[in-house]
């Protein structure tokens, strides 16, 4: 047996656009705030261009996009949350990755650290059968507040076990918290990122799931 099959990793994911594609539903909620106050919806490239970095800043970009006063934000927020709970009905997980989960799960241990709130991001996990997978699901309205602060993403890889962490996300705000936290960064990209692939830092890139396992056997054997 070599080195690193024995190696046991912290393997920390985003969650939309990593593991769920989940833009619709964001989209959908989005929608149903901006009706309360009779705005024009938010199309879909629109919705994804505002993931990433947490729901008081995608409501600030929705604002921002429709021209709506400020002092309308705290109630678009509350709203926004509110709807965010129960938006189930179009997310589904990427290809592959369930098999992948149960894959890696079975050799190191696994987290979420996600700028969605942690409700909506345990509901969601709830509905697509996917919770059981981790061992910490850190939510962007934690203590010590959103990526890209590497806190959340250290606080978690430090719950879930002691092997070398290892981040995969989609985004450039993904990059830069692997960065800032001093961790390998696998990049997918097919994900909600706004720039090139080269325009992102990372330690690998993938298009598909069934490639990760062979990418984390790769950032464990440099680390040997």
């Amino acid at each position: 047996m070599g080195k690193v099959d024995i190696l046991r990793a912290s393997i920390i994911f985003d969650l939309d656009g990593t593991l769920i594609d989940s833009a619709k539903d964001i989209q959908w909620v989005a929608n149903k705030a901006l009706s309360e106050i009779g705005v024009t919806p938010i199309s879909y490239q629109e919705a994804i261009s505002f993931i990433g970095e947490g729901a008081p800043l995608f409501v600030k970009k929705m604002i921002k996009a429709r021209s709506i006063d400020s002092s309308k934000h705290d109630f678009l927020l509350e709203q926004f949350l509110k709807f965010y709970e129960g938006a189930t009905q179009f997310s589904k997980p990427y290809d592959d990755v369930v098999t992948v989960l149960e894959i890696l799960s079975s050799s190191h241990d696994l987290g979420i650290c996600t700028n969605k709130p942690l409700k909506p991001a345990l509901k969601i996990l709830k509905h697509l059968k996917l919770e059981h997978f981790f061992k910490c699901v850190t939510g962007g309205d934690n203590e010590f507040g959103r990526k890209p602060d590497p806190r959340p993403l250290l606080s978690t890889s430090s719950s879930v076990g002691d092997g070398i962490c290892i981040y995969v996300g989609d985004s450039e705000v993904d990059a830069e918290t692997a960065k800032r936290a001093d961790v390998p960064f696998l990049l997918f990209s097919e994900g909600y990122r706004k720039t090139p692939v080269d325009q992102i830092p990372h330690t690998y890139q993938f298009s598909s799931f069934d490639k990760l396992p062979e990418l984390i056997d790769k950032v464990l054997e440099s680390s040997i």
